[in-house]
């Protein structure tokens, strides 16, 4: 790795994150840039509304207040360039912002805004055209809240080329704000896949903060210093190998085990996932250890990207609300269950004889009873649990009269009923994604800098040899040779889980070499499915991974709408992998015999 290696740390993975990271970062990094990630679709549509509002918002407003207000003096001082997608639907509005900032502390920044991804004013065209739904195949709906394409990090790199110091974005694929500068730095080419492929991968361990860094792992026991989870940062090289770290006296654990989480959250098939300037091949890639917290990441290949961008488009589809209390004593389990079924017959009653539907999506799960694990659940017996209840109505007031109608349970039904969190619920809109490819010859993009607008050059490349995704050969299953004993995945592999829509996705990686074809042998994508019964209403996807040790599921229909549009305590897939962990796979009895490599974990089947 001769050569300069360019330091990029991020101190935000999502809207609402705390400013200490950026603080870390900027205080204790040494890195040549700060990078924020603020947006998801769901925070789209929150932002739009707020523009709809007031016309000079739109955007992470903690961006500036929180971050850069009293940063800007160290960034300058320390010549950090930022980079962020916190412009949100109105990324001017966060330039104008933030210049009166930085003139209210006295420095002099500057600072160039990212154009082309509101594509609001085009929806009519869109669904002239016939648009679908990419998953679903819906019609496009009549009104849409937000209308953003993913745009590429080329545009960042040509902000940074003409002189900026602040890179501000609105809907970026979320691993741009890495791969901007590096292209800037490298002299990266929009046909140099590989490498491109390599600074997505960078983005996209950097994107989620601490995630990287040993946040929400597995083998939790083995992080110490949650209070103060060290920010993560990449150094990064021009062959597109980089290093993962964090500040020194920082807490969190940066490992193979902890990197590999991160690598495999949230995508689908490693041989083919699709960005916005390259086809990343992320199936072979190589973690090495290399020092304490540090994994130094390399192997990562590319192919030409498409010729169109994925827009996500959100609107609203009703109304939902949902209340929680909680149930102690025996029997908890059923006299929740009772309560739920008796609020919901109640309310369902009065709605109708206030000539309003019934709710057209209800949700009951009793928290405590191991409700997310399905026909797996264990605790039925239980004495104290937390009872959800969740509704979706067209209609506003109809959900008004469930509100008012909660507390009659507590003097009503159930013994032991307390602990009415919040209040009576506000109704809260029902905001559903609508996602779509758009080409990119229709969507221009510029760079407004100082006063002037730069056009950025697309790139759509013919497709040559090598184009489409290789196939990666599934790895062996094992064959029993003797009796068999049945352990917890959590045994012999650890995991991430995470969202795309309504989309589960598991990846799933082998502690040890060895232990994969058993893995294999045991989840396959229909025995998930049925693990999952509870949940997926769609088919089970199951993806090598060979560079990893591992395999990634992704559960279509598995999310109950996914984001926001979800009843669920879980919309997000954010407890999968954890009730993955008990899934049963079978292994050779020796292996958990005194001397096996399982040993300790106790035996719950031989066949």
């Amino acid at each position: 790795m001769a050569g300069k290696a360019v330091r990029i740390g991020c101190g935000a993975g999502f809207w609402g994150d705390s400013p200490e990271g950026a603080a870390q970062i900027v205080r204790s990094g040494n890195v040549d840039y700060l990078v924020m990630d603020y947006l998801a679709e769901i925070t789209m549509s929150i932002l739009a509304r707020m523009k709809d509002k007031r016309a000079d918002l739109g955007y992470a407003i903690d961006f500036v207040t929180a971050v850069m207000k009293p940063l800007a003096r160290e960034i300058a001082q320390k010549n950090i360039r930022v980079v962020t997608n916190a412009g949100g639907v109105n990324p001017q509005a966060c330039r104008d912002a933030l210049l009166a900032v930085f003139k209210e502390v006295g420095v002099d920044l500057k600072v160039a805004v990212v154009l082309g991804d509101d594509l609001s004013d085009q929806a009519h065209r869109y669904r002239q055209q016939g648009v679908r739904e990419m998953f679903s195949g819906a019609p496009m709906p009549d009104r849409l809240a937000s209308v953003s394409a993913y745009l590429g990090a080329f545009p960042i790199a040509a902000a940074l080329n003409a002189g900026a110091d602040i890179v501000i974005t609105g809907r970026a694929v979320d691993s741009a704000v890495v791969l901007g500068p590096l292209i800037h730095e490298f002299g990266w080419t929009p046909s140099d896949y590989d490498t491109l492929s390599a600074g997505s991968l960078a983005g996209h361990l950097l994107e989620c903060g601490p995630q990287v860094t040993g946040g929400i792992f597995t083998d939790w026991h083995d992080v110490s210093g949650w209070d103060d989870m060290g920010y993560p940062i990449a150094e990064c090289h021009a062959d597109g190998s980089f290093i993962v770290t964090k500040p020194d006296n920082t807490g969190g654990l940066i490992t193979q085990a902890s990197v590999a989480e991160q690598v495999v959250y949230e995508v689908g098939d490693p041989a083919s996932y699709i960005l916005p300037d390259v086809i990343a091949d992320w199936s072979a890639i190589r973690l090495e250890h290399v020092g304490t917290d540090r994994v130094k990441v390399s192997g990562a290949k590319g192919r030409p990207p498409t010729d169109s961008y994925k827009v996500s488009a959100t609107y609203a589809d009703g109304y939902r609300a949902y209340v929680t209390m909680a149930i102690i004593g025996r029997d908890a389990v059923a006299k929740a269950r009772a309560t739920g079924e008796a609020i919901l017959n109640r309310a369902n009653r009065l709605i109708t004889k206030a000539d309003f539907a019934e709710f057209s999506e209800t949700s009951v799960e009793i928290l405590g009873s191991e409700a997310n694990y399905g026909a797996q659940a264990r605790r039925a017996d239980t004495r104290e649990v937390i009872l959800k209840i969740a509704v979706r109505h067209p209609v506003k007031d109809a959900l008004k009269i469930f509100a008012r109608e909660i507390f009659q349970s507590a003097t009503a039904m159930a013994q032991g009923l307390t602990g009415f969190a919040g209040g009576r619920p506000e109704p809260q809109p029902v905001i559903r994604l609508f996602s779509f490819t758009a080409a990119k010859h229709d969507i221009p993009v510029t760079v407004a800098f100082e006063g002037r607008t730069i056009e950025v050059p697309l790139h759509v490349p013919d497709k040559v040899d090598g184009d489409e995704a290789r196939a990666i050969t599934p790895g062996p299953v094992a064959v029993p040779a003797g009796p068999l004993a049945t352990v917890p995945l959590i045994a012999l592999a650890h995991g991430r889980s995470g969202d795309k829509g309504d989309i589960g996705n598991i990846g799933i990686l082998a502690r040890e070499p060895e232990y994969l074809p058993w893995i294999r042998r045991s989840a396959t994508p229909d025995a998930v499915r049925e693990y999952f019964a509870h949940f997926v209403k769609g088919d089970v996807d199951r993806f090598e991974w060979p560079g990893l040790n591992g395999l990634n599921f992704l559960l279509h229909q598995g999310l109950g709408g996914g984001g926001i549009a979800s009843l669920r305590h879980d919309p997000q897939g954010k407890a999968l992998a954890g009730i993955m962990m008990d899934f049963p796979v079978e292994v050779p009895v020796e292996w958990v015999t005194p001397g096996g490599a399982l040993e300790d974990w106790q035996k719950e089947a031989i066949t």
